[in-house]
């Protein structure tokens, strides 16, 4: 009995946030199958390649974040609220806002990376540019780089906005192909989960190249709660949500940011974060339902219920979890300037 099945039966009147974590702590993460649903999903991964996408080429992983990101600005804003931000909250307090929680999150990246005006910094898969436009307003000159043109368009417009154009800068570029190097720090939230596990060697090889020795990165992603086992989403999250998206523990993300060169300076766990961050999210996807119906579909608004839903109890009961791993390039003599114990607020 498919979780899509649940939603047609019972999902035709308005949800409430409880009614859709019930639906998936009853149906069980590991229980969702896949059902003929609307005319959202992507093909499967066999015929994406046979269509000649190679998984995670620049061509197909565009296509990929184009699926995810560019369904509408205005169903995110409903979803995410002001800050436009599409990665888990650090909360203050346990009755922290949504917003506040994010912004708490940017300084918090901010605080690891020891950033000051007048550095450079590089934000890849920024999104809609809230880390640049934090960076900005703090004199770093910030530039950031997407798939979507839609975060693009929306990037852009914000920066104008708040007149931070001297600072900051929203790019429509593969994280691949940034021309500059010798940045002071690079900030990686939630892209990881998009590159492909056997892509994570190159990966932070490219991101040690772009830093200057010294230069300090924080990842941010969503990882599993170990090590073994199958590192690929689920059929229905690679289908209907995330094609390609694959997960690792932190074990493994941390030993590919050692071998690339990367001294790991501090790892820390937000899981309780993300599942208080999908809460709200819940939350505002319900207040907009109809909005939210209206601009992109009941069966689209639907499969996110779901998908939120079931993250929610993902990370609620450790079947994922979100990690911060702060690393730097070291010099040539192989030493740093760092303090000697952490410097930041948490």
């Amino acid at each position: 009995f498919g979780a899509l099945e649940v939603f047609r039966k019972f999902m035709t009147r308005r949800p409430d946030a409880r009614t859709m974590l019930q639906i998936a702590r009853s149906i069980g993460t590991e229980n969702v199958t896949l059902l003929p649903v609307p005319d959202q999903e992507v093909p499967p991964a066999w015929k994406r390649v046979a269509n000649g996408l190679r998984r995670h080429s620049k061509e197909r992983d565009s296509a990929v974040v184009s699926y995810h990101y560019d369904v509408s600005n205005r169903f995110y804003e409903w979803i995410l609220g002001p800050s436009m931000t599409y990665t888990c909250a650090a909360y203050p307090d346990v009755d922290a806002s949504l917003e506040d929680a994010q912004e708490n999150k940017y300084r918090l990246v901010f605080d690891k990376l020891g950033l000051k005006p007048g550095d450079r910094l590089l934000d890849v898969g920024c999104g809609w540019g809230g880390m640049v436009r934090y960076a900005a307003r703090h004199g770093v000159h910030a530039i950031g780089v997407t798939l979507s043109k839609e975060q693009v368009e929306w990037g852009r417009a914000e920066i104008e906005a708040q007149g931070l154009g001297d600072h900051a800068e929203v790019r429509l570029m593969d994280y691949r192909d940034v021309p500059e190097r010798d940045f002071d720090a690079i900030s990686s939230i939630g892209i990881t989960e998009h590159i492909g596990r056997k892509n994570y060697p190159a990966y932070f090889r490219q991101l040690y190249a772009y830093l200057r020795p010294g230069g300090r990165l924080l990842n941010h992603c969503i990882t599993r709660p170990d090590n073994v086992g199958k590192v690929k989403a689920g059929q229905f999250i690679d289908r209907y949500i995330f094609p390609d998206g694959e997960l690792a523990g932190a074990a493994t993300v941390h030993l590919e940011a050692e071998n690339a060169g990367f001294e790991v300076l501090h790892e820390e766990n937000l899981r309780q974060h993300y599942a208080m961050t999908l809460r709200d999210w819940c939350a505002n996807l319900v207040e907009h339902w109809d909005e939210a119906v209206e601009e992109v579909g009941e069966p689209m608004a639907k499969l996110w219920g779901l998908y939120m839903g079931a993250c929610q109890y993902g990370f609620e009961h450790n079947k994922i979890q979100l990690h911060q791993i702060l690393g730097v390039r070291l010099d040539a003599a192989q030493t740093w300037d760092v303090p000697l114990r952490p410097w930041w607020e948490p």
